[in-house]
């Protein structure tokens, strides 16, 4: 391999607004990063996550189906 083509590859220190700090590699020139969302906070990740029917889908497809 050439010399001197690839980025420097380091460990950083990943912060996020919800108080969790994990470490992950980065190519960046930081040794800290703040994040605003992670998986310990994410309505994803935590089950939290509300499915929201617009504008009437579902039942829209129940009717035209007759799925009652």
């Amino acid at each position: 391999m050439k010399e001197n083509t690839h980025p420097n590859y380091h460990d950083v220190t990943v912060t996020c607004a919800c108080g969790n700090s994990f470490v992950t590699g980065t190519t960046k020139n930081t040794d800290t990063m703040r994040v605003e969302i992670c998986s310990k906070c994410h309505p994803f990740f935590t089950g939290k996550q509300k499915l929201i029917d617009t504008g009437g889908r579902v039942d829209k497809f129940k009717k035209r189906y007759n799925l009652d």
